[in-house]
């Protein structure tokens, strides 16, 4: 079998973390901020993890095993 390439968009957003979680960035802090609260804007710097849910897509991107 051939090598599994990984996405390369994905190595750029998500990151493998030493307890095997996924982190990543939360979207909707990039433009558009005047109406959005301080509060709400504090909160989007801080790192998310991926859900479970999605978890099964972002190994396959990265090429990680399951």
């Amino acid at each position: 079998m051939p090598k599994v390439k990984t996405n390369s968009s994905a190595k750029k957003r998500f990151k493998l973390t030493g307890t095997g979680k996924i982190a990543r960035k939360n979207a909707f802090k990039s433009h558009i901020l005047t109406k959005k609260s301080t509060k709400r804007k504090r909160n989007l710097t801080q790192t998310s993890y991926v859900s479970d849910g999605d978890m099964g897509n972002v190994k396959r991107m990265l090429a990680i095993g399951k």
